[in-house]
């Protein structure tokens, strides 16, 4: 796999796999987002891959893409079908045994990733591919959409992880950010993998010494 893309080469954005709430939230603006999502990627002629379920804003943005010609195809465990509610409607549904085998299989699937507002299940599967783009396990964009800053708090906890010396900066840059669906998807076309060394050494740890003097060096 090609982790380098040249400077003006852009992502097609085929399948675009999209991470978001199975709750609808607080804000209004949650549910206009993903419906404007899902009808981006249909006009787009690109094909959503995403949860399965019919509710919450995952709901929202699989019906908009179909209500505008497009593609949906829902991946969802077992134990979740029900629970989920399962969309009944999709071009394509597809069954896993767990949920590991269900965001594998995600991935697997997509050439893009978007999160939109949502709660634990959105942060891990963000995280998850966000990990592997560092990782060089894949070179697609990842997507942040960012309505009324609602992802805010965690960007500036990626800042803080950076401050604190547990990865380099250059891994912010590996989320596109935006609040508008149009303005992301342009930033995730022309998104460039930047490589940088993943290992950061302490200002105070000094060439000769590998392990800081308050650690007991003796066996």
């Amino acid at each position: 796999m090609t982790t380098q893309n040249s400077p003006n080469a852009k992502h097609h954005l085929s399948n675009i796999v999209v991470y978001c709430g199975s709750n609808f939230g607080n804000d209004p603006s949650f549910y206009a987002a993903a419906v404007a999502t899902g009808k981006a990627i249909a006009e787009r002629g690109a094909r959503l891959i995403y949860g399965g379920g019919n509710v919450g804003l995952m709901g929202v943005v699989a019906d908009s893409v179909l209500e505008h010609d497009g593609e949906a195809i829902g991946i969802i465990p077992k134990f979740l079908k029900d629970k989920e509610v399962a969309h009944t409607k999709l071009t394509e549904l597809v069954i896993t045994d767990c949920m590991a085998e269900r965001k594998l299989a995600m991935i697997h699937r997509g050439d893009a990733f978007i999160a939109l507002p949502g709660g634990i299940g959105t942060y891990e599967e963000l995280f998850e591919v966000l990990s592997l783009l560092q990782l060089k396990q894949h070179a697609h964009p990842i997507g942040v959409l960012n309505i009324n800053g609602f992802f805010d708090p965690l960007l500036a906890m990626l800042k803080a992880t950076t401050e604190a010396g547990f990865m380099p900066m250059a891994n912010v840059s590996l989320l596109c950010v935006a609040d508008d669906i149009d303005a992301l998807l342009a930033q995730m076309q022309q998104f460039e993998f930047i490589d940088s060394q993943k290992w950061v050494k302490p200002a105070w740890m000094t060439d000769d010494k590998i392990v800081p003097s308050f650690i007991d060096k003796t066996d």
